[in-house]
């Protein structure tokens, strides 16, 4: 079981190996959605993932800003 982060982990078993909350099943992608749609960190906590804390869910976007910064774009590039 690889661990990403302190609290953030990937379980080939679980969610198909995607990353997830350290400790829970709680996807990644789900936690970093509701931040994309305006969701506070309070309101995660109070309304969807009440066990979560709030650097669990930091540790979200930091990861999401760990992967982007790896990126690697072909600019200028012309595509067909």
């Amino acid at each position: 079981m690889p661990t990403i982060d302190a609290h953030i982990e990937a379980h080939p078993n679980v969610h198909h190996g995607k990353p997830v909350i350290a400790g829970t099943r709680v996807p990644v992608h789900m936690v970093l959605g509701l931040l994309g749609e305006g969701v506070s960190v309070e309101e995660i906590r109070r309304d969807y993932y009440d066990h979560l804390t709030r650097d669990q869910i930091l540790a979200c976007i930091r990861y999401a800003t760990s992967i982007v910064e790896e990126e690697v774009y072909a600019v200028g590039e012309e595509h067909d």
